[in-house]
């Protein structure tokens, strides 16, 4: 469960706490999210920031998601049912970037503002998308890879897909970083494990066994950093530089025993109340920015337990 101190915290931080407190708001105005899944401690964070908006503003909150960040289709067939009771606004983060294009047309046409989180779709109908700056966290992995390898080494991605902007972003954010400013490291394979533990375990252990004299590996998603670790406990792997993507306490313990060396963590409790606070910004008529940046750390056992990470990790 997420932390009371790291929620407020995380709130705090972003200077949000009383921020729209002005809004003309009906009683019962709804605001449905819909999210790419449940199976993440980094969604339910993400809700955590939403609920606090929600009880902030006074607005009730209905947060849900798929199984799994693999079905897409489940995905588009909540968000059309969601669209279905046409709320005055919806949230969205989609896990195909395309697939949801016509249905979010057809809530823009019936005047429903569409703000985008975490992952944004290949459109400009969405009146914002509050998310991390995916490109710039997934290079940051990059450098802290180099400097840990010394300069030079193979590496490995296990990626969590190649459909969502995220997926895209942190992939892309990774090796460019890697092929610009660090030469000599070499990319062996970059693998998708769909976010899945146990899927991103298997593609591990089959990694290791292809390399060798592999030196490190990136996680671009909880699931797939976790899959990493466990498929590295597994094969017995000494050595090896892991390197992860969100927070949860299964990378924290990682971290803390050694198995991982560090991981971007994201701030999903932003994530989660910057989107409500868009959404109601935009049922005001208020201009919205493109892009709003809810920010990135980079976190290991050497900062890990100072105030500002603390208030973006979460358990």
């Amino acid at each position: 469960m997420l932390k009371r101190r790291s929620l407020m915290a995380s709130v705090m931080a972003l200077g949000l706490m009383g921020a729209g407190a002005n809004m003309a708001l009906a009683q019962e105005t709804t605001i449905p999210l819909i999210s790419k899944g449940f199976q993440h401690q980094f969604w339910q964070a993400v809700r955590a920031g939403a609920e606090q908006a929600g009880q902030e503003f006074g607005v009730r909150i209905v947060f849900e998601g798929p199984d799994n960040e693999s079905q897409v289709d489940r995905q588009i067939d909540m968000l059309a049912a969601a669209l279905a009771n046409n709320p005055p606004a919806i949230g969205f983060a989609a896990l195909d970037s395309q697939a949801a294009i016509p249905l979010l047309r057809q809530a823009q046409d019936a005047g429903i503002h569409v703000v985008a989180f975490d992952s944004g779709v290949a459109s400009d109908i969405p009146v914002t998308t509050a998310t991390t700056d995916n490109v710039a966290a997934a290079a940051l992995a990059a450098d802290k890879m180099a400097e840990l390898l010394g300069g030079s080494g193979k590496v490995a991605v296990v990626a969590h897909d190649q459909t969502s902007a995220t997926g895209v972003d942190r992939r892309d954010g990774f090796l460019n970083r890697l092929s610009e400013a660090h030469p000599g490291i070499e990319v062996v394979t970059v693998q998708y494990g769909g976010g899945d533990h146990l899927q991103s375990t298997e593609i591990t252990k089959a990694i290791l066994t292809a390399n060798p004299d592999l030196g490190g590996m990136f996680g671009t998603n909880e699931g797939s950093a976790v899959g990493i670790v466990n498929g590295v406990r597994e094969a017995a792997r000494e050595g090896l530089v892991v390197i992860g993507y969100d927070s949860g306490s299964a990378q924290q313990g990682a971290i803390r025993d050694g198995l991982m060396a560090g991981a971007i963590t994201q701030n999903p409790v932003g994530i989660g109340y910057e989107t409500v606070r868009a959404a109601l910004a935009a049922m005001n008529g208020e201009e919205l920015p493109q892009i709003i940046d809810t920010g990135f750390f980079w976190y290991d056992a050497t900062n890990m337990d100072e105030d500002q990470i603390q208030a973006v990790l979460y358990d």
